[in-house]
């Protein structure tokens, strides 16, 4: 109890001294406040007259490599990420087999322009005949008609001879000779229009056979036309032997070896045109209130983050990026959700900026577009 007493009247002695107010956590609660207030403020100042997003790629030109005929590789003359022009060889296949297919294609045409020589041969002579037989048939008609006057001449004679028998003027023998030379100038006739005729079917024949090797003649133009194209179309294939870069870049990573077999149509790598790189920004759909061609936007990527690139804001894309996906949403069917889709941007460097060369497809950035 003493001791008890004896702390009290201590306490009693000596008063706890009173707490002052800390000037330092005002000082910096009120900084914090200006603080986040100015941040606020000149974000919403920025956000006025710009529109910005991260979700941005950059990209370029990407051609595949693709052998147009099938065969065995049989030299590979790139590396990965080797620089490339333009028609530079990177693979040549075997083309052993492509050249055996043109021969034969050679050979086929020269075995048509052959038979368009056979061809064409008979129709000469064919033609010759026809001449021939036409002037056989104006012969025969001039002889037919001369044995016409005779039988003319010889019925004439006849007939006055018969007129002088009567009288007994002529004799029986001359009679008789005026009517054998009658008979005989009718049997002249005769003979004369069956050998017409006879031409005639002759020439009818030539001239039908003319006909038929006309059209023989047509039918090898034909086949030389297509032999021909066969013959180009060798040719063709044979030059898809050698493949050549389909633009200028970069190679991408070569994964085949010199043995294997190709398929017409099958993807090997790509050239990657590096020199001609654009980004492309997907935008929120409420962000397209303002923003239209033409503007200028600021570039940051993520591997130059002190470098800013300028650059003009180029085309919008006609539809939405859910829109091309391997399945497009269909809100007709099942429930809706309300998702706020995003529409790619194109933008587009300006090609004074050297370090825009630097810049490799797939990399990220983030766009500032100024709507002023």
């Amino acid at each position: 109890m003493e001791a008890t007493t004896t702390i009290k009247k201590a306490k009693q002695a000596h008063p706890p001294a009173p707490k002052k107010n800390s000037k330092v956590f005002i000082i910096v609660l009120a900084v914090l406040v200006i603080g986040g207030g100015w941040f606020g403020l000149t974000k919403y100042l920025h956000a006025q007259h710009h529109e910005e997003t991260d979700d941005a790629q950059v990209e370029a030109g990407i051609s595949p490599v693709i052998p147009r005929v099938s065969g065995y590789l049989k030299e590979v003359r790139v590396k990965d990420n080797q620089q490339v022009k333009k028609g530079d060889t990177l693979l040549i296949l075997d083309d052993r087999d492509l050249r055996l297919k043109l021969e034969q294609a050679e050979a086929a045409l020269a075995t048509a322009q052959s038979n368009l020589v056979v061809a064409l041969a008979t129709t000469s002579a064919a033609s010759a005949n026809i001449g021939s037989s036409r002037a056989n048939i104006s012969t025969v008609q001039a002889q037919i008609e001369a044995a016409k006057v005779n039988v003319w001449r010889s019925t004439e004679d006849l007939r006055r001879y018969e007129n002088l028998i009567k009288d007994h003027s002529i004799t029986q023998q001359q009679y008789e000779q005026s009517l054998a030379a009658k008979q005989t100038s009718e049997r002249q006739l005769q003979v004369l229009v069956q050998q017409k005729n006879q031409a005639s079917e002759q020439t009818s024949a030539v001239a039908s056979q003319s006909n038929v090797t006309g059209q023989q003649v047509g039918v090898a133009n034909s086949i030389i036309k297509q032999r021909q194209v066969d013959v180009e179309d060798a040719n063709l294939n044979l030059s898809y032997a050698v493949i050549t870069s389909p633009a200028d870049g970069t190679v991408s990573k070569v994964s085949i070896q010199p043995g294997q077999v190709l398929q017409a149509g099958q993807s090997t790598f790509s050239i990657v045109a590096n020199e001609d790189v654009w980004v492309v920004a997907n935008f929120k759909e409420t962000q397209f209130n303002n923003m239209k061609t033409g503007q200028k936007v600021i570039i940051h990527a993520d591997a130059f983050p002190k470098h800013d690139f300028n650059a003009v804001l180029s085309s919008f894309s006609p539809a939405t990026g859910a829109r091309f996906a391997l399945l497009p949403p269909d809100n007709a069917s099942g429930n809706f959700v309300k998702v706020v889709q995003r529409l790619p941007v194109k933008i587009e460097f300006n090609k004074n900026d050297t370090l825009v060369k630097q810049l490799r497809p797939g990399m990220n950035v983030q766009v500032d577009v100024h709507l002023d």
